[in-house]
């Protein structure tokens, strides 16, 4: 029996790799001899990294940068193989679990730590970039990242503006004579599934703002700096991108990165499974175990588990999804690829106890050991 593993990672518990381990050993416990092959997965948000450098036998890398309220932290980012790819993060450097929930206020928080990364792996020789936008303690635009990288935005007394999406209003100039001249070479894959336009009320403040620490009166305030921002690039850069899907990802990278450096949007689980050639590892696979640490609506709407179960439809590979909870929206995975998906939990507990990882550990274990048991008896 050939069994691949494509788990991701159950928050606040337990990562990919983990979840992996939980499950090889309990096909071990019954089925010793057979062929495993566990690859962790993730959706472009948290874990991606983690993903990317496991399936590519990449490479961690440790740098201080200005985190997201202008101190010093210390933020990983991966490179791939041939140390040509970078794998970035932006949570790594402003990640809105880098501030604590009574500091977390977007007038201040800055990206300046993604853009130091950045230039980190291009001294590294890193010419091509994955970046996994999401869970962004920021509401900047990007400009910080864009100032770590060489552009300067100024105020109406010639000035370089300071950091955070209050600054956004001051920007009257944008000059691009200083980037990075090694930018140019580089090429920039975002992986992003949300489509929100840079202002509006579908954009980053108002849909985003309220869980990064704004008020309701920051939140006008915050859209209207993004909306002046996207007048001034137009005017100074003639570039547009303030309708443009996704620019209003991360508090706004998206559209920094759209505009300034020419990237493309991908779905955050495209992209993670063409790049750890997950098709390929699925090949004469008996069964596949794809999950996550909460099966429901959202699953559906273009998490890494569906992405693992519509490939291996295609292939005709029955799919098993294992969840921590698994609600009942998520009935409709049984339309999209997963044959059966099942809630580890096996008796009453508070959530905190659920998600101690040790038990989540012993509970993914020893379900799995329950069902291969059923799939051994069904053989017989």
């Amino acid at each position: 029996m050939k069994v691949l593993i494509a788990m991701d990672s159950f928050k606040e518990s337990l990562s990919s790799l983990e979840c992996g381990k939980a499950i090889c050993e309990g096909i071990r416990e019954v089925y010793k001899e057979a062929e495993i092959v566990a690859v962790p997965i993730a959706d472009g948000g948290e874990g991606t990294i983690e993903a990317l450098v496991h399936a590519a036998e990449g490479e961690w890398v440790e740098k201080e940068v200005i985190g997201p309220l202008g101190t010093p932290i210390q933020a990983q980012y991966g490179i791939l193989g041939q140390n040509h790819a970078a794998v970035i993060e932006v949570s790594a450097a402003c990640g809105l679990p880098l501030v604590p929930k009574n500091n977390r206020n977007p007038y201040v928080t800055t990206t300046y730590g993604v853009g130091q990364l950045i230039c980190d792996a291009i001294d590294k020789g890193c010419r091509e970039f994955v970046i996994g936008l999401g869970g962004s303690a920021t509401n900047d635009a990007g400009i910080g990242m864009l100032q770590a990288l060489g552009y300067s935005f100024k105020d109406g007394n010639n000035k370089e503006v300071g950091f955070g999406g209050h600054v956004l209003q001051q920007i009257q100039t944008i000059d691009t004579s200083n980037a990075h001249p090694l930018l140019k070479t580089c090429t920039f894959k975002i992986a992003c599934d949300v489509n929100n336009p840079l202002y509006g009320e579908n954009g980053a403040a108002y849909v985003y703002g309220p869980q990064k620490g704004a008020t309701p009166e920051m939140v006008e305030v915050l859209d209207s700096g993004l909306k002046q921002f996207a007048t001034i690039l137009h005017r100074e850069c003639k570039i547009h991108i303030h309708d443009v899907p996704g620019a209003g990802a991360a508090g706004g990278l998206g559209a920094a990165f759209i505009g300034f450096l020419h990237a493309q949007l991908y779905s955050g689980v495209d992209i993670i499974m063409d790049m750890i050639g997950i098709e390929q590892k699925m090949q004469d696979a008996d069964l596949v175990i794809t999950g996550e640490g909460r099966l429901d609506g959202q699953t559906s709407r273009g998490k890494a588990p569906l992405g693992v179960a519509k490939i291996a439809e295609k292939h005709g590979v029955p799919v098993i999804a294992l969840a921590g909870a698994a609600t009942q929206q998520a009935s409709i995975l049984n339309e999209m690829g997963v044959t059966s998906y099942f809630s580890i939990l096996n008796e009453p507990m508070l959530v905190e106890e659920a998600m101690d990882a040790r038990i989540t550990f012993e509970n993914l274990r020893s379900t799995t050991i329950q069902l291969f048991k059923l799939i051994a008896a069904m053989k017989e």
